[in-house]
Order: structure tokens, then C-alpha cells, then sequence
């Protein structure tokens, strides 16, 4: 077995991807912050099981509990309209809905998640080397 097909490494190199992906994303939409009727978008992230294999689908979605006399499922928010502004947009008169310090935010946030999974990554390696005897 090689170490590129260990399940832990492949799963850092995936979410590492994804990072840099989403930093992408985010550039985009604050490079088109003054574009008219520009939506900012972003990225699902990605969730992965023990084993580290990527996980999703139509399988993962929470129940929802649409009577009072309904059982509520764990985690599940009270209704759809129930989210609290998080996917609304504040949407200029331009028609651009681009919220610079949400996008600032959530560039800071994935600087420091790709930063700690790559120092996780690069010491999964260290220890595979120790482990070998080559570290």
C-alpha cells in the first residue's frame, strides 16, 4: 500500500482542494463586490465518514418537522424560514448583494482552516516517516 492510498492522507489532500477552491469563490465574489446584480456564492463543505471517504447526497438532509404535533428531530431547525438571515442577502439598489465583511470573515476563517490542515497533513507525513524509520 502506498501512502497516497492511506484514507487519512487522501481525506486531508480533499478538504486541502477544498480550500483552495472556496478561496477561490471568495475572491471572486469580492473582486465583484460593485458588479450589478452580482449574488455571491460559496461552497458546500465537504463531510467525510471514519474511513475518510466523502460522504453526501440526498441521504444527509435532517427531518423536518412541519406539524406541532410532530416529534422534533434532533438538530433540526423549527421551519424553513427559520434561519436567521444566514442565506438572505442584503441586496443594493445596483441589484449586488455582496456583503464585504461576511466575505472578509469568511476568508480569514479558511486561511486558518487550510493552515491547520495542512500542518495536520505535513504531520501525518512526519509521523508516517518516523513510524518507517526514515525521520
Amino acid at each position: 500500500m502506498s501512502m497516497n492510498d492511506l484514507p487519512i492522507l487522501s481525506a486531508l489532500r480533499s478538504k486541502m482542494q477544498w480550500h483552495q477552491e472556496r478561496q477561490r469563490v471568495l475572491a471572486e465574489n469580492i473582486s465583484n463586490s460593485d458588479t450589478p446584480n452580482f449574488r455571491p456564492r460559496d461552497l458546500v463543505e465537504p463531510k467525510f465518514d471514519r474511513g475518510g471517504a466523502t460522504v453526501g447526497g440526498i441521504g444527509t438532509l435532517p427531518m423536518m418537522q412541519t406539524s406541532a404535533t410532530h416529534m422534533a428531530a434532533s438538530g433540526a431547525p423549527d421551519n424553513f424560514d427559520n434561519d436567521r438571515g444566514k442565506s438572505g442577502f442584503q441586496t443594493r439598489p445596483a441589484g449586488n448583494a455582496v456583503n464585504l465583511e461576511d466575505q472578509m470573515l469568511k476568508v480569514s476563517a479558511n486561511q486558518m482552516d487550510f493552515a491547520a490542515v495542512t500542518s495536520l497533513y505535513s504531520k501525518s507525513l512526519h509521523l508516517l516517516k518516523t513510524a518507517i524509520g526514515k525521520g
